[in-house]
């Protein structure tokens, strides 16, 4: 909660810089551009009421919270296209070889503590492209309701694939228009007996929910944005409200 008593969100991730080499003939010179992908998303949440705060990859690395006091101060944390090293190699450690908390850890005793955990999928999370996001076998998988590959996770669809509603009545998706746009990939996941598979692509999760500890975790399996999730999806009228119900659940309000 901030001040005001408003739930606060923290986005970690969905960010990225380019850098691009243009040859013409015998010259050839770069340019380096950045990006940010987590518009859509954020402006869903504030619309719902939530107080959003961003943290994009190249400063995640430094100031992700470090210990649970800080991550106590939101009501959900949201991972989304970062990477595990990200987490688990601040700037002292990589660099001057410091001991610093395993912010991994941090996530799976937040959630434990009451806390809530979402992860969204992409390039670089759950494993993600070549597994390099590498979350298996890692805390936060511990705090999350499906368990991961070990190997590229990825499911590329660019005909399209259908998301199918198991459980219309869940509170996260009751009242959602049908049927839900397509998607254009995911991250393919396996679910725990324990959790609730609430929708499906195929026969693979999409977005599959438990109770862990005194808190509450959410897998996501496909993007929040384009490319996974492209223009129909999030500029659907159930956009806003299917991720304003995501936050609401894992935040238990």
């Amino acid at each position: 909660m901030d001040g005001s008593g408003v739930p606060r969100v923290l986005i970690a991730g969905e960010s990225w810089i380019m850098h691009t080499i243009h040859q013409k003939g015998v010259d050839d010179f770069r340019t380096t551009t950045y990006g940010e992908g987590h518009g859509w998303l954020k402006q869903a949440l504030e619309a719902g009421g939530f107080a959003v705060e961003h943290l994009p990859n190249h400063l995640a690395a430094a100031r992700f919270p470090t210990d649970a006091e800080d991550l106590r101060r939101y009501a959900a944390v949201i991972l989304s296209d970062i990477g595990s090293n990200t987490l688990l190699l601040h700037p002292d450690t990589f660099e001057r070889s410091v001991p610093r908390p395993n912010r991994l850890a941090l996530l799976r005793d937040y959630v434990q503590g009451g806390g809530g955990l979402v992860m969204v999928g992409g390039y670089l999370t759950f494993q993600g492209i070549e597994a390099k996001a590498r979350y298996a076998g890692t805390p936060v998988e511990d705090a999350l309701p499906i368990k991961m590959l070990t190997v590229d996770d990825r499911v590329e669809a660019p005909e399209g694939v259908d998301p199918v509603v198991d459980d219309p009545n869940h509170p996260i998706v009751a009242g959602l228009p049908a049927p839900w746009p397509q998607l254009l990939g995911y991250n393919r996941l396996l679910s725990r007996p324990e959790a609730d598979v609430i929708a499906r692509v195929g026969e693979d999760p999409l977005l599959a929910v438990w109770h862990h500890g005194q808190g509450r975790a959410v897998a996501f399996a496909s993007d929040c944005g384009p490319h996974w999730c492209p223009p129909p999806f999030v500029e659907w009228e159930g956009y806003a409200p299917l991720w304003q119900g995501i936050i609401r659940w894992v935040a238990g309000a």
